[in-house]
């Protein structure tokens, strides 16, 4: 029960704390008093491989998975760091590490807390002011500290992504494919194809909409997962700190029951260092 208090909390601090952005960045448009440059790098925010330095903790809480009725909490940490190669090319390096705090997953009455795998993506991405590419190396890496959080295996394969912007207008997708290379050879081996279609409409003010769909393909299990999210956001500042917010429900369309959850809420919060 502690847990699961601190997860409404948590959730309830960050949904409080969105609103309040979201009125204050609809009064500065209203008035025209939005700051400058902020649509530019709301914009900015919405691709996967501008050359720009961000630290998004992504909050993400599903219920009733599997047969037990299981709950899953899950941050994202997920920094975004880009090198500089060339006056034409940059690599975006993006990295994924959860940490998990579970129950009734695995069997009743069951609770498991830690990291579960990293996944780091690099994506060599060369400057272009249409079509908006890259593509590089996905890496999974075992950091699980419980086996029922991680796969206990070395992943790799191929990312892209491809996408268009204009001002206020972001649509694209990205995706990867990864293989199980070595690891521990009692577990199941990794053949998983992930994707994920994106749309986003930027204000003046920093407020954004947008809708996201997510596929995970395991080819081993022969499963699909397919989840929609509707977002609302903005970008805001805390003192001197750029920040973002956004909040959105997410929708589960597809996938086995035995992880499937019914419904789910992912609350983000990411410091931009532009």
């Amino acid at each position: 029960m502690k847990h699961f208090l601190l997860y409404l909390n948590t959730q309830s601090v960050l949904a409080l704390a969105f609103i309040f952005f979201i009125q204050y960045s609809v009064a500065a448009q209203d008035t025209g008093k939005a700051e400058a440059g902020v649509q530019e790098l709301t914009d900015k925010l919405a691709n996967p491989v501008a050359n720009l330095i961000s630290i998004p903790l992504q909050n993400n809480i599903n219920y009733g998975i599997g047969a037990y009725n299981g709950s899953k909490y899950t941050v994202n940490i997920q920094p975004v760091i880009p090198f500089k190669l060339s006056d034409n090319l940059n690599l975006i390096t993006r990295y994924i590490i959860p940490v998990v705090d579970q129950r009734d997953i695995t069997g009743e009455n069951t609770h498991e807390f830690g990291l579960s795998d990293a996944t780091i993506t690099a994506f060599f991405a060369p400057k272009s002011e249409k079509i908006i590419w890259g593509a590089g190396p996905a890496f999974l890496a075992p950091t699980a500290t419980n086996k029922f959080l991680g796969t206990e295996k070395l992943g790799i394969g191929p990312s892209v992504l491809i996408m268009h912007q204009g001002k206020g207008l972001s649509v694209g997708f990205l995706a990867n494919q990864i293989w199980s290379v070595a690891g521990n050879g009692n577990r199941a081996d990794i053949n998983q194809f992930y994707t994920q279609i994106f749309l986003s409409h930027s204000y003046k003010s920093g407020a954004s909409v947008g809708v996201n769909a997510e596929v995970t393909q395991n080819w081993e299990a022969n499963s699909t997962m397919i989840s929609l999210n509707p977002s609302i956001g903005t970008v805001t500042k805390l003192g001197n700190q750029v920040v973002q917010f956004a909040v959105m429900p997410l929708i589960p369309i597809v996938g086995p029951s035995a992880s499937r959850p019914d419904w789910g809420l992912r609350a983000v919060i990411a410091f931009v260092f532009p």
